[in-house]
C-alpha cells in the first residue's frame, strides 16, 4: 500500500499546489496546530519535524514555534515543490533520525494517510524527547448547510488508509492527550477541485487509474451545492 500511497502523491505534487494556492486550506490547519504546539511548549529554541510535510504550506507556519523545522515526505515530487532546505525523503513509519532529536512532531494532515497509525506513533515517541508534544489533525467530513455529510447524501464513502478514530486510538495508546475540533467554510468549487487531485479522488476510487478516478470524482461531485462546513479534529499529545 506505501508504494501505491507514494505514486499517488508524486502524481498529485502539482495539483495540491494549485489547490493550496487558491483555498489556503492547509496553511490555515497548519497555523491554528502551531499555536497549539507553541501553547504547549515551554523550551526556545524548538527542533520539529513536520511529518508529512508535502508542498511546503505546513512548513512555512511551521517555523513559527521554531527554526529548526524539518520537512519529511514520504513523496518526492512533492518534496520538490516544498521551498525549505531542510527536506528529506522518507516515511513517518520508519524514521531515519536518531532517538530524543525533536522537540515536537507534527502531522498537518497526513497521520491518517497510514495504515498503520500505531507504527508512525511509535517512531514519532521515539525521536521525541522527554517533555516533547506530537501534534496532528485529522478529517471528521464534510457538511451541507443541513448539517448532514456530503458523502453520505451521494452514498459513496471517502475513504483514507486511517481515520481519525484511528489516529486519536494509536496517540492515546502513547501520550497524554488533548482533543478538540475545527470548522471552516468551503465552497463546493473547492470541495470538486480537492477531489480532483489525484491522491484525494483516490479515497473515492482507489482501484481507478489517476485520470479515470479524477474523472469520476468530479462527475460524482457535480451537483453538490455549498456553502459546506469541514470539520477537523486536531489532537496534541505530551510525552511525560
Amino acid at each position: 500500500m506505501k508504494d501505491a500511497i507514494r505514486r499517488n502523491f508524486d502524481a498529485s505534487a502539482v495539483t495540491y499546489r494549485e489547490f493550496e494556492a487558491e483555498t489556503g486550506q492547509f496553511e490555515t490547519l497548519a497555523t491554528r496546530l502551531a499555536t497549539v504546539v507553541d501553547d504547549a511548549l515551554e523550551d526556545d529554541p524548538v527542533r520539529l519535524l513536520d511529518a508529512g510535510a508535502g508542498t511546503g504550506a505546513s512548513t512555512h507556519r511551521l517555523r513559527t514555534v521554531g527554526d529548526g523545522v524539518v520537512a519529511l515526505d514520504l513523496s518526492r515530487e512533492m518534496l520538490l515543490e516544498n521551498p525549505t532546505t531542510g527536506r528529506v525523503q522518507g516515511d513517518f513509519d520508519a524514521l531515519p533520525f536518531a532517538t530524543d532529536g525533536f522537540d515536537a512532531v507534527v502531522f498537518t494532515a497526513s497521520l491518517f494517510l497510514t495504515p498503520d497509525p500505531e507504527r508512525a506513533v511509535a517512531e514519532a515517541s521515539r525521536v521525541l524527547r522527554s517533555g516533547g508534544v506530537v501534534a496532528a489533525v485529522a478529517p471528521l467530513g464534510w457538511y451541507a448547510a443541513d448539517g448532514r455529510d456530503v458523502f453520505e447524501t451521494l452514498a459513496r464513502d471517502s475513504r483514507s488508509p486511517s481515520d481519525a478514530t484511528d489516529v486519536e486510538a494509536a496517540l492515546q495508546d502513547r501520550f497524554a492527550l488533548e482533543t478538540g475540533t475545527w470548522e471552516s467554510e468551503i465552497s463546493a468549487d473547492h470541495l470538486r477541485q480537492f477531489y480532483s487531485i489525484p491522491a484525494v479522488a483516490a479515497r473515492l476510487y482507489p482501484t481507478l487509474p489517476p485520470d479515470e478516478r479524477v474523472q469520476k470524482a468530479r462527475t460524482l461531485l457535480a451537483d453538490v451545492e455549498g456553502p459546506l462546513e469541514q470539520r477537523w479534529q486536531w489532537l496534541l499529545g505530551r510525552n511525560e
